[in-house]
């Protein structure tokens, strides 16, 4: 799916907010359609969010974007894989400026759209400081961080209704590509073994191209 650059726009709202997630997903940039009607605001009453995951804020901690001031409220064991992808964002798409630029964890359980109540278990991120949108050059690396996910994660981009600045655990908290990811990505912080800070490998290769131009194919008919 090829993006617009009107389909990736975040609402003035969104910029302004303060840690809450209202406004963010739902302002008018966050529309499937030009013209759409917002969904009615429902209460979240189940005991997992959409994506499978307890809702426990027993389960949720503080932590760092590193190389950012930013802290952001996750589900412990989503911290390694969200993390991963606010890093990428901060260095490689758009610089995260304080804790209002990254929003996780929330308690408020009205949600528009079945995917919102992935922040109340802790395994959603929302991403701002974007302005008036993404260019073309920065929706690539965004697809180029899904990839490294490996599938793992999921964009609010490929969504109904659409949200540019969400990020979500795909996946349930057992699923192998889940464990597998978690691991890889705590076992390179531990040793030191991957790529420095703001330095990977480069997302304008054709391997990696072609890796996420077949991610973005089949996340967004999903």
């Amino acid at each position: 799916m090829t993006l617009t650059r009107r389909a990736v726009l975040l609402s003035a709202g969104a910029l302004g907010a303060g840690p809450t997630l209202n406004g963010v997903l739902t302002g008018p940039a966050a529309a499937a359609a030009p013209g759409a009607e917002p969904s009615a605001e429902t209460k979240w009453t189940a005991r997992r969010s959409d994506n499978g995951w307890a809702i426990d804020p027993d389960a949720v901690d503080s932590f760092r974007v590193e190389g950012s001031p930013a802290t952001v409220r996750l589900h412990r064991d989503a911290s390694a894989v969200l993390l991963h992808v606010a890093r990428r964002w901060h260095y490689e798409v758009v610089p995260l400026h304080s804790s209002r630029d990254a929003l996780g964890h929330r308690t408020d359980r009205a949600v528009r759209a079945a995917y919102e109540s992935n922040y109340l278990s802790g395994s959603a991120i929302a991403l701002l400081g974007a302005g008036d949108g993404l260019w073309p050059h920065q929706e690539a690396i965004v697809r180029d961080i899904l990839a490294d996910c490996g599938g793992v994660v999921r964009w609010g981009a490929d969504l109904s209704p659409a949200a540019a600045c969400h990020f979500q655990i795909d996946v349930g908290p057992d699923a192998k590509p889940f464990t597998q990811l978690t691991k890889a990505l705590r076992d390179r912080a531990v040793h030191h073994n991957g790529p420095r800070p703001g330095a990977v490998e480069d997302p304008a290769a054709p391997e990696r191209r072609a890796k996420a131009r077949r991610l973005a194919r089949t996340q967004s008919k999903n």
